[in-house]
């Protein structure tokens, strides 16, 4: 099963190789060892074939991002300037491999008819389907901040 999103990351890896992008060839360097390690992980749990899904690369690449935004807000926290704007840069590249966020729109849409009836006590539940619903295509935060607003409302 050969996956389109790992193979886009090699190519682009041997570009940047080939085109003298230190940057670039690093971040997809780390990129690609973080998926090699989610497949190695994945093949010793199922004792089958490692390949990831698309949708798993997505999820590694989201977990790499996540990182990265983590870290440009402690660097910034501690004011070391030159190593937020790496990390950003970093995360520029990242995000480039992720799917188009929903907007908080579209995310209230999904939610709506999954929190039909339900109360404030049943956030965790709302949670669960609504994160289902979006697979991937949202940050957990925004999901969380939406799923509050809602419940709060009704």
């Amino acid at each position: 099963m050969g996956n389109t999103l790992k193979a886009d990351i090699e190519d682009a890896a041997r570009r940047a190789l080939k085109n003298q992008e230190p940057l670039l060839l690093s971040v997809l360097r780390l990129l690609l060892t973080a998926i090699h390690n989610r497949e190695i992980e994945k093949k010793t749990k199922s004792g089958g074939p490692g390949d990831l899904t698309d949708e798993e690369i997505t999820a590694v690449i989201r977990s790499e991002a996540k990182k990265r935004k983590d870290a440009v807000a402690e660097y910034d926290r501690g004011g070391r300037v030159a190593a937020a704007e790496k990390e950003s840069a970093e995360l520029a590249i990242l995000e480039k491999y992720l799917p188009q966020e929903l907007s908080d729109e579209e995310i209230e849409k999904l939610l709506l008819p999954l929190a039909k009836g339900a109360a404030e006590k049943d956030f965790g539940r709302i949670m669960g389907l609504t994160m289902k619903a979006v697979s991937g295509r949202a940050s957990g935060e925004r999901v969380v901040a939406t799923v509050r607003r809602i419940l709060t409302k009704l």
